[in-house]
């Protein structure tokens, strides 16, 4: 049988907890860029950072110690540790956020390129995370271009969030706090990643059943 039919397909609530960690998860990948916004109003920068970091490594050793996944947290390290070395380098609290931002751009450029190669990466992370490593959507015209379709959906999403970060970076001082930054790090992060899979889901357990009938066709 297909893995793609929807009886094998994880229950919607199943694969949002996969891929957020859990409501927990989703709670603890916002913490170190709350606690560097509340901070970095009340204290200096290299204060500010120490604070921010060591959340997030609080927050990893935390899931380590109660045999727990990491790779959330792990994520979450090393991109907080890489934005707090380049604001402590630069002495602008704004440096924070510009990996995150780059990061951003990078996901949505390789997305609309494997569009572009006609190897959608939703396909292909939907293959790995979902259907137990089979690619036979590869083969399946409708799942082909839904794939595609969802693929060009995540990459403008990720594209719009970064130029939205990007015009408020380029109009923040190197002497601001960078509180506006940290507000549209968080708004700008999980909801929309959970939008973007609740559609995702959805489009291909609407897909599936009737792609399979017209392949078997």
């Amino acid at each position: 049988q297909d893995a793609t039919d929807e009886e094998e397909l994880p229950t919607f609530t199943e694969q949002l907890a996969s891929q957020l960690g859990g409501v927990r998860g989703v709670i603890e990948s916002g913490i170190p860029v709350l606690v560097f916004v509340i901070a970095k109003l009340l204290l200096p920068l290299t204060p500010a950072l120490i604070v921010a970091v060591g959340s997030a490594v609080a927050i990893a050793v935390w899931r380590l110690a109660r045999r727990q996944s990491v790779r959330h947290a792990v994520n979450g390290l090393v991109g907080i540790g890489i934005g707090a070395f380049l604001a402590w380098k630069t002495g602008s609290a704004k440096a924070f956020y510009l990996p995150g931002i780059l990061i951003s751009f990078g996901y949505g450029l390789a997305l609309l390129v494997s569009v572009l190669v006609r190897r959608p990466l939703v396909g292909w992370a939907w293959s790995v995370l979902v259907a137990k490593g089979s690619t036979e959507w590869r083969g399946n015209p409708r799942l082909v271009r839904t794939f595609s379709w969802l693929t060009v959906l995540w990459a403008v999403t990720y594209l719009v969030k970064v130029a939205i970060q990007a015009v408020v970076f380029q109009h923040t001082s190197d002497t601001d706090p960078g509180t506006a930054l940290g507000i549209l790090r968080l708004a700008l992060g999980y909801p929309p990643y959970l939008l973007l899979i609740a559609v995702t889901v959805w489009a291909v357990r609407r897909t599936a059943p009737d792609a399979e009938a017209a392949h078997r066709a």
